[in-house]
């Protein structure tokens, strides 16, 4: 047996190379080191990345970009951002138009369109949705004949083999209507919800405030186990009018509401869906609206596993959406308008996989397995690089591979404050004021963007960034108490300038005439891990070059809120990300009545100027006229004076997308873009095909090699049987 073996083991082997090259031939139909099934390599799939499972996906409570990411694919609010347009346009979504505003007075009168913000007691919302919209199909909607909820009552026996709401052999739906809308604005304040927004629109909202106390006792009466139904009782300030119009009663004039109704947090929930989900079984199995959610969008959530990937498919019941014919004067000739007209959206399912390191998700970017990617540190100089007028361009490499660079700046500012409480850096008396001009000069932003965020960011003329209502580009535009135009661009003044502000503030050299030693400040920042010792080394710099000695105190995130909300900051680093593109989101960071310390509001710099409140208080209220714009730029002025803030930079957003991949146009404030999206899956395949060849020859070598080991042996078997013969 052992002879026999030995015989025909060099052919057994060549057969099983033979084999096995014949079946690597057969799979080169998708590439060998495809991490997706070769079924799926010319599906209409998206492919992304995401690197932390999102923690919300309940409209009500969501707050994060992750989180936006996937509900705004599915979710519905009446409003929706333009696209394509700039500077950031509201247009109807679910709404068949745009809100109708009417104002009335303390007596219930209405008022023109022009009255003065102090006659308006009351501005009224009215908003129509466009019938024939329904909710994606889903077992929440599901009837007997006798017109029964099928699955309103579940037992742990009635969920075996149910893992996801798709496993439901019945599903249905219905039409959205205005009561839907009514809902979610009551779930708001539910005593079972969180939701982030809750105290501001109980501030706004006609009668929410009440109506949140009321169901809070309500609430705590009953203790129920599970779904506490809060449709039976009214909100004073919302409700429908019919199946689909309703109306939302806002205090006073607030001309930014119109933008919180692009949010998901007025997006419409299904009282069917969130009944269905209150059943103590599914919550069990983590089959909550939190994780599972019911809307009208272009897309449903058809997988949810954090360990590994998130899927969403079209929605079959989606109603329909065109791409829009219109947007800025440079759409048309970059191909973003080809598509004007078509029916949205253009991409079947899109999947997000798992990658919990930067590195593997690049590296697959580069082979054609993610459509879109970031650039981090570590991949920056192999994907970017500086041209003659320090524009980023991509490098060689990857413009070979047809690969595209957009950048946007993002509508955030990220500054260093001061905390106008102090009594050394805080205060509105010019030499307090020469002493924070005097750090606005030193503080290099410009050398920041560029050794901390490789050149990824634009450096801060004032609290507004660039795409918002009363931002001005060139001379207009600069903060002339720390720039000066030159040469057709803004000049930092020079460090000299800046001691003798110092000086007059009566610090001369950066020394305290108090003790004869140099200045002493104190800055206090979250973090202060091994990551951040270089940036942190770099502020004591900068403050050097005036002769002042900086003290960091860094800390964890929990323990500087607490110091921002007693005032236990001198100076402190922070920013912000816009909710809404409208001015009046960043400069309430600025208004008295919002100080942290005094009332809890979002003024971390607790900076209180009588005249700037009062202009604030005028602009807040304004449509975006020419007499709106002339109060920014006063505004604007007195920050500029006062410096409360060190105005850091706008950090500018670098995407990287193939080839494939088109009407990409990034748009920070508009999150439900995927519809909008087209792919080449063709083009891909080939792309991938070419970039992933496999290398063969190792495998013939190593073939050769064991043919070449055992012949000798072969040969000697073959001697010792004619031997063994020849007697």
């Amino acid at each position: 047996m052992q002879s026999k073996m030995l015989q025909y083991a060099p052919m057994t082997i060549a057969r099983i190379f033979i084999y096995l090259w014949l079946g690597c031939l057969g799979a080169c139909k998708a590439p060998l080191n495809s991490p997706y099934p070769g079924a799926e390599q010319y599906r209409n799939i998206l492919y992304f990345a995401f690197a932390e499972h999102p923690k919300h996906l309940d409209p009500a409570a969501a707050y994060s970009v992750d989180e936006y990411t996937l509900i705004a694919q599915i979710y519905e609010p009446p409003l929706q951002y333009h696209y394509l347009k700039r500077p950031y346009t509201l247009t109807p979504l679910a709404a068949a138009e745009m809100p109708k505003v009417t104002y009335f007075d303390a007596q219930g009168n209405p008022l023109p369109e022009n009255a003065p913000a102090e006659q308006i007691a009351v501005s009224e919302y009215l908003i129509t949705i466009r019938p024939g919209i329904y909710f994606q199909p889903h077992p929440a909607f599901a009837k007997d004949a006798q017109g029964n909820f099928l699955y309103h009552h579940l037992t742990d026996a009635d969920l075996a083999g149910i893992r996801k709401p798709s496993d439901f052999p019945q599903q249905a739906s219905r039409e959205l209507t205005a009561e839907d809308y009514v809902y979610q604005i009551k779930r708001l304040v539910h005593p079972q919800i969180h939701s982030p927004i809750a105290g501001l629109m109980q501030g706004y909202i006609e009668g929410l405030a009440e109506f949140a106390g009321q169901i809070a006792r309500l609430y705590q009466q009953t203790r129920p186990q599970g779904f506490f139904d809060v449709r039976p009782y009214p909100i004073s300030g919302v409700r429908a009018l019919d199946r689909y119009r309703y109306v939302i009663r806002i205090r006073g004039k607030y001309p930014q509401f119109k933008y919180w109704l692009a949010m998901p947090f007025f997006a419409p929930i299904p009282w069917e869906a969130d009944q269905f989900y209150h059943q103590p079984p599914l919550i069990e199995r983590n089959l909550t609206l939190d994780w599972y959610p019911v809307g009208t969008g272009p897309y449903l959530l058809a997988e949810n596993n954090p360990n590994r990937r998130i899927v969403l498919l079209k929605n079959p019941n989606f109603h329909g959406e065109t791409y829009p014919s219109e947007g800025e004067t440079e759409d048309a000739a970059s191909g973003l308008l080809a598509d004007a007209g078509r029916t949205l959206p253009f991409i079947d399912e899109i999947q997000f996989i798992l990658e919990r390191e930067s590195i593997p998700a690049w590296n697959k970017f580069l082979q054609g397995y993610y459509e879109a990617s970031g650039i981090s540190s570590d991949s920056f100089d192999q994907a970017i690089r500086f041209g003659a007028q320090n524009q980023a361009e991509l490098t060689d490499a990857l413009k070979a591979k047809g690969i595209h660079l957009q950048t946007s700046v993002a509508p955030s500012i990220f500054y260093l404050g001061f905390n106008m409480l102090d009594p050394v850096v805080g205060g509105l008396e010019e030499p307090k004021r020469k002493l924070r001009q005097a750090l606005s000069i030193a503080l290099d932003q410009e050398e920041y963007i560029a050794i901390f965020l490789n050149g990824r960011g634009i450096a801060a003329q004032g609290a507004l960034p660039p795409g918002i209502f009363g931002y001005l580009e060139g001379p207009q535009g600069i903060n002339r108490y720390v720039y000066a135009w030159h040469e057709g661009e803004p000049k930092r003044k020079p460090i000299a300038y800046a001691r003798r502000l110092l000086a007059e503030a009566g610090y001369p050299d950066g020394l305290d005439p108090k003790t004869g030693r140099p200045l002493l400040l104190y800055l206090d920042t979250p973090g202060g891990g091994p990551e951040d010792k270089a940036r942190l080394s770099w502020y004591r710099k900068q403050f050097e070059k005036l002769g002042i000695e900086l003290v960091v105190r860094a800390t964890d995130y929990n323990r500087f809120q607490q110091k921002m909300r007693t005032g236990n900051a001198q100076i402190f680093t922070w920013g912000w990300n816009a909710d809404y593109p409208d001015p009046e989101n960043f400069f309430f960071l600025f208004y008295g009545p919002n100080g942290k310390v005094k009332y809890g509001g979002e003024n971390a710099a607790n900076y209180e100027n009588p005249e700037f409140d009062r202009l604030f208080e005028q602009m807040r209220h304004l449509d975006d006229t020419a007499e709106r714009l002339a109060l920014i730029q006063k505004l604007q002025a007195i920050l500029q004076r006062d410096a409360p803030w060190v105005f850091g930079f706008h950090p500018k957003n670098f995407t990287l997308y193939h080839r494939w991949l088109a009407n990409v146009k990034p748009n920070p404030m508009a999150l439900n873009t995927l519809k909008y999206l087209r792919l080449d899956v063709a083009q891909r395949a080939e792309a991938r095909a070419l970039w992933n060849r496999p290398i063969w020859w190792p495998l013939g070598a190593l073939t050769l090699a064991l043919a070449a080991a055992w012949l000798p042996a072969w040969r000697a078997y073959r001697l010792r049987l004619k031997a063994g013969a020849l007697p």
